[in-house]
């Protein structure tokens, strides 16, 4: 059982107009409650993947209640610590006529330090009984970030593989901790680390200095650009197929799932990082976060070109022969 961890969820509502006008009063024509967070997402798509998951997370006040019911009307399997402070949510305008989407996010909720310490004894206890860790997206307080090295902490104690797909000045101490797998865009590395990453070169170099943390493999995407990946030192160019983007926003959640997915399916490494990418392609095509049949994945994975960069690894049948 993976068991995807979120420290910071999200309660989306998500407001459809057939033409927004700015200044001016605006009038919906639908509204729709969504639950979010980046490890919420990877849930939702491992789900359509077969894949057995928990999800941990905060649920707090009144936006909580809605939220609790919302995962389980999506049939996602969850083990809660309870927040007095209320969960923290995000307004998205959508423009139908003119295909244009607007996010609004709230404050990050403030987590007390008995709460914390209760998520840490959940953690402690979950990941004993999973067989892979992923922690997604951003921690709302210093104090939470502690709790998520701790976590990664207890996870290589346990000899429980760790994915790791977080963002923020808290993410340097992260990758000393040599979790098994990282996945970032070009703009969180950036951003997180104050570095300014830009040609082929550079991506190349910085996969080097993962492999030199202990990550062994290291997924950085760019939207729809072309992107680069590496398994230990062997490096590889990513050439996403071309879609009509619609909402990104998942995607990397989407992808995320395809690398988890490989793993517990012990998929060799092109075949993963195909069914990735084309996850990360095809959530693009909707409004969903990481809502991806599986079936469509399989029909799109022949579209991704992947390239070896540099020193090529050597493939060895080792089937059985029987």
């Amino acid at each position: 059982m993976v068991l995807t961890v979120t420290f910071n969820p999200l309660l989306e509502q998500r407001l459809y107009f057939k033409n927004v006008v700015f200044p001016g009063e605006n009038r919906s024509d639908k509204e729709e409650f969504k639950s979010g967070g980046k490890g919420i997402n990877v849930s939702r798509q491992l789900n359509h993947l077969g894949i057995k998951n928990l999800a941990l997370t905060f649920i707090g006040g009144s936006n909580g209640k809605i939220f609790r019911s919302l995962l389980e009307e999506e049939n996602i399997d969850f083990t809660p610590v309870s927040a007095k402070a209320n969960l923290r949510t995000s307004t998205i305008v959508i423009d139908e006529s003119n295909r244009y989407i607007s996010s609004f996010f709230s404050p990050d909720s403030e987590i007390q330090q008995k709460e914390l310490d209760e998520f840490k004894s959940k953690l402690e206890k979950t990941i004993k009984n999973s067989s892979l860790v992923v922690f997604s997206g951003s921690v709302p307080t210093t104090d939470a970030a502690v709790v998520l090295y701790e976590g990664i902490e207890m996870a290589n104690r346990e000899d429980k593989p760790v994915v790791l797909d977080t963002y923020g000045k808290h993410l340097v101490e992260c990758l000393k901790l040599s979790p098994l797998a990282v996945h970032n865009t070009i703009d969180e590395i950036n951003h997180s680390l104050h570095k300014s990453i830009n040609d082929e070169k550079e991506i190349l170099d910085f996969l080097d200095e993962l492999y030199n943390y202990g990550v062994k493999l290291a997924f950085l995407t760019d939207g729809d650009k072309t992107f680069y990946s590496s398994k230990y030192d062997f490096k590889y160019k990513i050439t996403p197929p071309k879609v009509d983007t619609i909402d990104a926003t998942g995607s990397g959640d989407a992808f995320t799932a395809g690398i988890i997915h490989g793993l517990e399916r012990s998929l060799v490494y092109e075949e993963m990082l195909a069914n990735a990418t084309a996850l990360g392609a095809l959530n693009a095509l909707n409004l969903d976060a990481a809502n991806v049949v599986k079936e469509d994945m399989e029909n799109l994975v022949d579209k991704v070109k992947i390239e070896p960069v540099g020193k090529k690894m050597k493939l060895i049948d080792d089937s059985p022969n029987y």
